[in-house]
């Protein structure tokens, strides 16, 4: 399978010859043209459906170990800039490892932009490829599932495709894999940037109701800054930290972020402290990775879905009250909902197909979606969850007073 253009100077591109390789671990190779950093990259093949965003899309920890096919073809419209990253640790790994385009990336033409695209991956170590029938490509992961591959630049357009197969077919699945440690540090912190709002920027929280304990398993920023907003003091901890150091703080309220990899992985050591938190009876809310260490901690189990989901148009639906909300999603792993404990219960569902979006616990103030309720794909049909946790918490802390 061979989907570089034919004539590439048509498109926009200008070598002479494919400059890059996509190459499967079935030994499909796809043939296009460099962009971003030169060298290799190894990961799953997602596709992302979204149509804007694509900066905070690949600096998303949770992509780590990926390489990320974007379904819509003109990417670059807007460049990039120092504040739409939302990766927090900037000593850890970027989000996604490597990128498949169709179209040239387009020159930017936005106020805010800073730096071209292609700039920004080199910057990054991003390594990239362009030209690609991603139509096709996004067919094959929607039939045949997520492949493991590499993704190649070489400006010579010299390849060792021989070596490049055998590398590709020997690369781990990610089932089994704690990618936390990579986005993660050992460091605590606090976070007090509140969202940005036009024309000030981002701003700074001004005091606080709420002590949020965050255990960071790869969170974005703008998560932070929402819990921020909604007048928590937000002190963020490593994802090995126990669930004794974390009560030490006395938090009216335990969050759960996103991240990588394997959740089963990860709960080796992530779910002794989260039950040590639910045995406390703080309220306690997760998102995505979150999510489904809540769900492993309560006993359900996890499973890897064949093609994931990533994108911002997905539409999930709240039992409670029938309402359809278009939300982000970037998951590769789903908890059963057949293996949910009797204390409980399903909150949320996927209309694309049936998986569990949402879970909340009926003997305890805790919940979790599997969606991204702080990304705000147009609507912001989910930041009403911020204000079911900060609820959670003010109904704790007045039984607690009482």
């Amino acid at each position: 399978m061979t989907s570089a253009q034919e004539n590439p100077a048509s498109s926009g591109w200008s070598e002479p010859r494919a400059t890059a390789v996509l190459v499967l671990a079935d030994g499909t190779v796809i043939e296009g043209f460099g962009i971003g950093a030169t060298g290799q990259a190894r990961g799953e093949v997602c596709f992302n459906t979204a149509m804007t965003g694509y900066q905070e899309i690949l600096t998303d920890p949770s992509y780590n170990g990926q390489i990320l096919t974007f379904t819509f073809p003109h990417i670059g419209n807007v460049g990039t800039n120092e504040d739409d990253t939302e990766t927090v640790n900037a000593a850890a790994a970027t989000g996604a490892c490597g990128i498949v385009l169709h179209a040239p990336i387009t020159n930017p033409s936005n106020w805010r932009q800073t730096r071209h695209l292609d700039a920004w991956l080199k910057a990054r170590g991003i390594v990239g490829i362009g030209g690609v029938d991603t139509r096709a490509l996004t067919a094959l992961i929607r039939d045949h599932g997520m492949p493991n591959a590499i993704v190649a630049h070489a400006p010579d357009g010299v390849f060792d495709l021989a070596a490049l197969k055998a590398e590709a077919a020997a690369l781990p699945s990610m089932d089994g894999l704690d990618l936390v440690p990579r986005v993660t540090g050992p460091q605590r912190y606090e976070w007090s940037q509140t969202p940005w709002v036009w024309p000030a920027g981002y701003g700074e929280r001004q005091g606080h109701s709420y002590r949020v304990v965050a255990i960071d398993y790869g969170v974005k920023r703008n998560i932070l800054r929402l819990l921020a907003r909604a007048g928590c003091e937000v002190i963020v901890m490593p994802p090995r930290a126990t669930a004794d150091e974390i009560l030490a703080l006395k938090p009216d309220g335990v969050f759960l972020s996103n991240g990588p990899g394997d959740p089963a992985a990860t709960g080796v050591y992530a779910v002794p402290t989260i039950q040590g938190i639910l045995a406390s009876g703080i309220p306690t809310f997760g998102i995505c990775l979150g999510h489904q260490m809540l769900g492993l901690a309560i006993g359900a189990r996890t499973m890897k879905m064949k093609q994931g989901h990533h994108g911002a148009n997905h539409p999930v639906k709240e039992h409670a009250t029938a309402k359809v909300e278009i939300v982000s999603m970037n998951h590769g792993f789903a908890v059963d909902p057949a293996t949910l404990p009797a204390n409980a219960r399903e909150t949320h569902v996927s209309l694309f197909d049936g998986s569990n979006c949402g879970i909340a616990l009926t003997d305890r103030p805790a919940f979790s979606v599997q969606h991204h309720p702080e990304a705000s794909p147009g609507p912001q049909d989910s930041h009403y969850l911020f204000d079911r946790f900060v609820a959670m918490m003010a109904d704790h802390k007045a039984k607690r007073a009482a």
